[in-house]
């Protein structure tokens, strides 16, 4: 993907294709990270970069619930996912929550393409405190565009956490996961050795 969007066709060539470029970004923080590097607060924050992935996914396919217009899970069985979903347990891996993201994201494919027009309304679930109560409805272009600025938000964080855990950044990491030869611009990252 060497980093950049390609060209789009459209509006929702474009929304879709930020969207897709965004995850990917977050995911190459994950790369060549174990579960329990995945695991880790590196920082003095409790995000990890696997607790990101999750959270990020958890999020998007909440977003599309709300699109479709699903019934809302009650406030306090919502409350104890959305906190379970900023961690990676140990009866978890990062190639499943990754694997996670990866159905998350089809299924936001398959649903946006169901939908004609954008602009269709999004009624704003009321109930939520951290939604507006002054808004009755946003639309579909503005759920794709909020999902960008979140996974992008989320992305920045897991490059941080990335970063202290072995030193790894996005582009040595892009570099190492596209299978970059290594040029006196950019040298992809690989494993620091373990000691003896």
């Amino acid at each position: 993907m060497a980093g950049n969007v390609r060209p789009v066709a459209d509006e929702r060539d474009g929304l879709l294709s930020f969207l897709e470029q965004q995850r990917y970004v977050l995911r190459l923080a994950a790369h060549g990270l174990t579960d329990d590097q995945a695991r880790l607060a590196s920082t003095k924050s409790t995000l990890t970069v696997g607790g990101l992935i999750k959270h990020v996914a958890s999020t998007e396919n909440g977003w599309m619930d709300t699109v479709l217009q699903v019934p809302q899970k009650p406030f306090h069985e919502a409350m104890a996912e959305y906190e379970d979903a900023h961690r990676l347990r140990e009866d978890e891996t990062l190639a499943g929550v990754l694997a996670r993201y990866d159905e998350v994201a089809a299924r936001t494919a398959e649903v946006i393409a169901g939908i004609d027009d954008l602009g269709q309304a999004v009624p704003v679930p009321k109930g939520v405190p951290w939604f507006p109560q002054d808004v009755d409805a946003w639309s579909v272009r503005w759920v794709l565009l909020h999902l960008i600025q979140e996974t992008a938000r989320h992305g920045g964080h897991a490059d941080i956490i990335r970063e202290h855990i072995d030193g790894g950044t996005a582009f040595p990491l892009m570099a190492a996961a596209e299978g970059w030869p290594e040029s006196p611009w950019i040298k992809p990252w690989t494993p620091e050795p373990h000691p003896a």
